[in-house]
Formats: C-alpha cells, structure tokens, sequence
C-alpha cells in the first residue's frame, strides 16, 4: 500500500475508466513521493517513471515527468534551493501522480492546472538553466505535426484599416478582468470581442490552412468557455494576433509556426477535456483539419450528467481493485473488454484507409470524399486509441487522418486558392505506406505485444510529419 496525502486533488476531465493504465510508471510515482516526503533522493525513480511513460506513447505526461526529474535535485539538495522548490514540486508530484491514475491521455495534454505545475517547474529551472521555458502547445501537442497555414493576400488598405479596427477592439480586452468590473464594462468588453470576431471573419481566405479561419475558431472556443477574459494565454493570443496582422499588411504569405500552435493548442483545450456538443461543429471540423479529435456531448439534463460521472468514478474504482479482467500491453495495463472493442474499430478502419490508400494512388478515382472517408477512419482509430491508451498508435492514426485531410482539401480547392497554397499535400505512396505501418502495428497488438515507439513506426511518424509539414515526400 503507498502512501498518499490528505489533501484534496484538482482535476480538469473526468477519468477514464475503461482507459490503460501504466503501472510501472504509477509504482515509481508512488516511490518518488514517498522518497519526497521522507526527504530522500526521488530522480531515479522519476527517471524510471518517464522511461515508462515514453515506452506507452504518453509523451506529454513524459515531458512533464522530465521536468520532474530536473527540479529534483534542487528540491532534496542545499536547503536554500529547496526551501523554495519543495512546495513547487512537492504540489506538482501529487496532482500529476493523481492525473497519471486517471488514465486520461487528453487531460494529461491539456490540463490547465497541470500545465500550472509545468510553467512553475520550468520557472524554477530557468533559475539554474537558461532557456528553461514553457508554453501550452508544448505539452498539448508534443510529438504532433502542425500543417503550415497561410495569410491570404488582400489589398493594403482593406489591411490598414482592419488592422486599425483591431488595435481599437484590443485594447478593452487586454484591460479586462474576469469575474470583475460593471455591468457596463462587461459590455464594452463583449462589444470588443464581437468586434475582434467580426474582423477575423473579414480577414479570413478561402484556404481551408487560413490562419484568420484558425483564429476565428480559436476565439470563439474562448468565449464559449469563459476564458477570452482574465487568462493570460487568451490574452497573448489576442495580442499576436494584432502582430501577425501587421506581418500580413507586410506581405507575409505564412503565419509564425509559433503562433498557429499557440492557437492550435488553445481551441484544442477545453474540448479535449470536456467533449464538445453540436452546437461546436464548426470549430471541431477545424481541429479535424489540424489533426485533433474530441468525444461528442450526449444531449443530458444535470442529474444525468451526474449519474453518468458517478458511474465513471464507480467503474474506475472496480477496475482498480482488480474487478476486471485485464491484459497486458508492455509497460500498458488494458482493461480486456475495452481492449477486445478497440481490435474491432482498429479492424474496421485499417481495412478502410488501406482501401483509400490504393486508390488515391490511381489519380483518375482520386476523390476528395473518399479523402475524408479516409481521415475519419483514421481518427475513429486515432480517438479509440488514446481511450485505450495507446499513445504511439493515437498519434500515427491522428497524424495519418491529417495527412488525408489536406489530400480531401487539395482535391476541392479552386485554382485561386491553390495559387496560395505554401506547402502540397501529402503524396498518396506516404499515405499507403503510413497505413501499412499501422497495419504491422495494430497486428502486433492483437498478438499481445506492445507497439514501439521507435525503429519503423518512428521512422514512418516521421516521414508523415514531414509530408504534412513540408508537402510531397
């Protein structure tokens, strides 16, 4: 039995019950807050416990681990040093430790409070290591590519005088507070975001990789959630935003990489946490243009909504204390059932994308619907994998729906757009041969054995990055 604190633990999602879970990185964790609270030595088994978490593909959970592992030394070594760093660390060890048993792949991408923890670990690091610094998109989308995406060309002055309408909207945003104020500056402040809405609607192009098309579905993503206001990181993306419209009116044809992370990241965050319901159509079909996925809301009163998490909670707890069957993946721990349910929907969209594979290589069937038949496949896949847990197959099948995304958008656009298309779409043989690496790997996971995160399948989550980040390949 480990030891575990009192106090009560934040969490940003809800678990997930059905979900794998990685016991030998668990048991470390355990090891490391007990060495913690007894003032001894933690980073060997923090190191035990990133190990792990990179050999399931939990790759955002890995980065924090290793900033776990940095910190260490300075929370158990000269007293000044620790006297400073025991209470960052010792808060970040017991909610990562409490997200990591939730067994929730998304949550530990885009937590907010995890992310908390990750910005105070790097702030102390900064302090002994230059160049120690921490941005969201850094844990929400680690290991994932990012499509390059385009400013479409408009005329100066329509610019000029967007630009100087944006300036003028930003500013009551930048001063606001959540939560606080009058009813009348709440208005003014609603006024400014209608208003910043409007002028990202103005600005977008016809590209479905239009960065305005992205910002404009990132801003609604934080008004829907509360957060255009008061949060710092909403409050930075707005502000770039007025500098990336300057580089517009300059000419500039391509949006920072920087930036579309950043924003990539934020319109991802509250709906990988909590689902997302019809009324967020529009901006879900963004994050499938970017290679992100979300669970959809069934349409529930709150005492369902109730029912419903009690009963996760409940089956978590069953699972735990070993009331289901289980199987075991390498470092993963499978609940069977769910396990025996994800070999069903991997089988069924495999057969699919391999059919779209071949075919998209003949270009006179080549068909955009039968593109996005494709990625839907590959993110059904790509979703039922990170449920389950399997964090290297998640990112091949999501970054392959993605590369068949832009194939589906390439085959539709006008020859105004693809005028200003910077970047091709993935060559069809990228696409066969992704599909067939999925394949191995999905074969070696019925037989029971563990997909690796290295040798062919790095090698062909590789080649597909490139593909959709640099065209062709």
């Amino acid at each position: 039995m480990t030891l575990r604190s009192a106090a009560p633990v934040p969490f940003d999602a809800l678990p997930n019950p059905r979900g794998g879970a990685v016991r030998p990185a668990e048991l470390a964790l355990a090891e490391a807050s007990l060495a913690f609270e007894q003032d001894h030595e933690s980073t060997s088994a923090l190191l035990r416990a990133s190990h792990a978490l990179r050999a399931a593909g939990w790759l955002s959970a890995q980065r924090f681990a290793d900033a776990l592992v940095r910190l260490s030394p300075l929370a158990a070594g000269d007293p000044i040093d620790a006297e400073s760093a025991r209470p960052v660390f010792g808060a970040a060890l017991r909610d990562f430790r409490a997200a990591l048993e939730r067994h929730n792949l998304r949550e530990l991408a885009c937590s907010p409070a995890l992310f908390g923890h990750y910005r105070t670990l790097c702030a102390h690091l900064s302090e002994h290591t230059p160049g120690s610094t921490a941005a969201f998109e850094d844990l929400a989308l680690a290991a994932r590519p990012v499509p390059p995406v385009s400013l479409h060309a408009q005329s100066a002055d329509q610019l000029a005088h967007l630009r100087v309408r944006y300036e003028r909207a930003l500013l009551p945003v930048l001063r606001s507070q959540a939560d606080t104020g009058s009813a009348a500056a709440l208005a003014v402040t609603n006024a400014a975001l209608d208003e910043l809405d409007a002028i990202f609607t103005e600005l977008a192009g016809p590209d479905p990789y239009d960065f305005w098309r992205l910002a404009r579905a990132c801003g609604k993503a934080l008004r829907v959630g509360g957060h255009a206001t008061g949060d710092t990181d909403a409050r930075r993306f707005y502000a770039r935003c007025n500098l990336a419209l300057a580089d517009h009116a300059r000419g500039i044809e391509r949006a920072p990489r920087s930036l579309v992370r950043a924003a990539l990241a934020l319109l991802w965050r509250d709906y990988a946490l909590f689902g997302a319901a019809a009324e967020d159509a529009d901006q879900v079909e963004v994050l499938h243009d970017y290679g992100l996925t979300v669970d959809w809301h069934v349409a529930a009163t709150q005492s369902s909504e109730m029912l419903w998490e009690a009963g996760a909670l409940e089956a978590q707890s069953v699972s735990a204390f070993g009331g289901s069957p289980t199987r075991d993946l390498g470092v993963l721990t499978v609940n069977a059932n769910a396990y025996e349910d994800f070999l069903q929907t991997a089988d069924a969209s495999i057969s699919a994308l391999a059919e779209h594979a071949r075919a998209a290589d003949q270009p006179e069937k080549a068909d955009p619907g039968e593109a996005l038949q494709a990625g839907d496949a590959a993110y059904r896949l790509g979703s039922a994998a990170s449920a389950l847990g399997l964090g290297h197959v998640a990112l091949l099948a999501d970054a392959l729906g993605l590369a068949w995304r832009r194939r589906a958008h390439a085959g539709v656009s006008t020859p105004a757009v693809r005028a200003h298309v910077v970047v091709g779409a993935p060559a069809a043989s990228t696409l066969e041969q992704a599909a067939e690496a999925l394949r191995a790997t999905l074969h070696k996971v019925a037989a029971g054995v563990a997909p690796a995160g290295g040798g062919a399948a790095q090698a062909t989550l590789a080649t597909l990055t490139r593909a959709i980040e640099q065209g062709g390949v």
